[in-house]
């Protein structure tokens, strides 16, 4: 069997203004997670995930921390119709954006709410090692800075191990390749954990591998949807997709997701990040074989047990069947 994708309810027990459009929620939750992971929510007809805030070694309450988005249709019902005592429907946490057993340095660059993760990683890896520890945080403005004062207040406690610098585009216009190179020079042995919006995670990835970073070494948390690449011809063969217990087919594309596909046949299956990161699109292959092109979020033995993430799996063999869980 698979690990438990469902939904559990989680009561809020506080809600934390940490920025004009940022709020964190205290959950009554009692998960075991790992620093770095996400919560998958249930909301609005649709699925949105959050990273976890709280650090498991650290923190007896299970925060997760949401930034409001313009047009955003679950982060706007969030802050403005969630009170206290309100119940949400989350999965189990998950994610790979997690701490390696090395003893490397660690090296952190987020962009805004991005530094979400990062907190969680960086008080773990202070709490529970003796890792030396750099952050460079990213935001538009003073007023716009997540978690100034826990951070400032992990570098009193951590003087000779962590040190944070607070990066302002309203004085000094935004990160560049050069600032990312100088903040990582030295620290070549480093991990690196990148997380915010993409451009600033495609230029912080692009600087540590002209500065001669390893790419084992970086660590990318990515949640943008993006648009559906167009999918090629149709091909010799079928899918068919098992939703709610019942089977509709079509005919097999090239280049085309099994997800792409259930979409093509009019269905509405589950994904969140479709990045194979958070493994909400789950279904079993029951019928042909498929192969994923990327995969941070199964194990080998479901693997092996024909589990796939749709979202990334592509069609090996001439007929393919899948079944999401009920």
């Amino acid at each position: 069997m698979a690990r438990d994708h469902g939904f559990h309810p989680v009561r809020i027990k506080r809600i934390i203004q940490e920025t004009a459009d940022t709020r964190t929620y205290v959950l009554d939750a009692s998960f075991d997670y790992q620093a770095g992971q996400f919560l998958t929510f249930k909301a609005c007809g649709t699925l949105r995930s959050y990273s976890m805030s709280s650090s498991p070694a650290t923190d007896p309450e299970l925060t997760t921390t949401v930034k409001r988005v313009p047009g955003g249709l679950v982060s706007n019902w969030m802050h403005d119709d969630l009170s206290p005592g309100d119940l949400l429907e989350a999965t189990l946490p998950a994610g790979v954006f997690c701490l390696r057993e090395t003893g490397a340095p660690l090296v952190a660059f987020s962009g805004g709410s991005g530094v979400t993760p990062v907190l969680s990683l960086v008080k773990t890896a202070l709490a529970t090692t003796d890792r030396r520890v750099r952050l460079l945080t990213a935001d538009r403005d003073d007023e716009s800075v997540i978690f100034r004062a826990v951070l400032a207040e992990l570098a009193e406690r951590y003087p000779d191990r962590f040190e944070v610098h607070h990066h302002l585009d309203s004085l000094s216009g935004f990160v560049t390749e050069s600032g990312v190179k100088e903040f990582a020079a030295g620290a070549l042995d480093a991990d690196f954990y990148i997380c915010g919006p993409d451009p600033f995670m495609d230029l912080v990835e692009r600087a540590l591998l002209a500065h001669g970073a390893d790419p084992g070494q970086l660590f990318i948390e990515r949640f943008g949807l993006e648009e559906d690449e167009p999918a090629g011809e149709e091909t010799e063969g079928t899918v068919s997709i098992v939703l709610a217990g019942k089977k509709h087919t079509v005919p097999r594309r090239s280049g085309e997701t099994l997800l792409q596909s259930a979409r093509r046949a009019g269905l509405s299956p589950p994904f969140s990040c479709e990045a194979g990161n958070c493994a909400t699109c789950i279904a079993q292959v029951t019928e042909g074989a498929a192969q994923m092109k990327i995969n941070n979020a199964l194990d080998d033995d479901e693997v092996a047990d024909g589990w796939i993430l749709t979202c990334q799996g592509e069609p090996a063999s001439p007929h393919v069947t899948v079944v999401y869980e009920d």
